[in-house]
């Protein structure tokens, strides 16, 4: 059996990440707030299916995520699943970097001993996607 890619344990790392968030923003209400568009605490549940929330990508990113990790286990020449991982990962990066609440995670005077890491581990996990997706 071929070694599992460092793209698919990278995007493995990344995808508990994220769906670690989910939990935490549906318990803890963290809406998405990115310039020009923000949630609603009411509304996380139904939002985060397409927008996301405050420490976690949209459920079909995080779907297609998963689709891609399982073919590049399965064969690790897939390069669909690596263009998926790597387009998806360089796509996050945007993401975390544009929502209020994972900035302020990444500073000192914002951690918070559940949502930090999470950020943390997600943030690292999409820049890696993003690089080793790199043909």
């Amino acid at each position: 059996m071929p070694e599992t890619p460092a793209l698919a344990r990278a995007a493995t790392i990344q995808l508990a990440a994220g769906l670690a968030g989910q939990v935490v923003a549906l318990r803890r209400r963290r809406h998405y707030d990115i310039p020009f568009m923000t949630g609603s605490p009411d509304h996380v549940a139904r939002d985060s299916w397409w927008f996301g929330s405050a420490i976690s990508a949209p459920s079909y990113m995080l779907a297609a995520q998963a689709w891609g990790i399982l073919r590049l286990r399965r064969d690790p020449a897939d390069d669909r699943a690596r263009q998926v991982l790597r387009l998806l990962g360089t796509g996050m990066v945007g993401g975390y970097l544009s929502e209020r609440l994972c900035r302020e995670r990444l500073t000192l005077r914002g951690l918070d001993p559940v949502e930090t890491p999470i950020v943390a581990f997600g943030l690292g996990g999409t820049v890696a996607m993003a690089l080793l997706g790199r043909p």
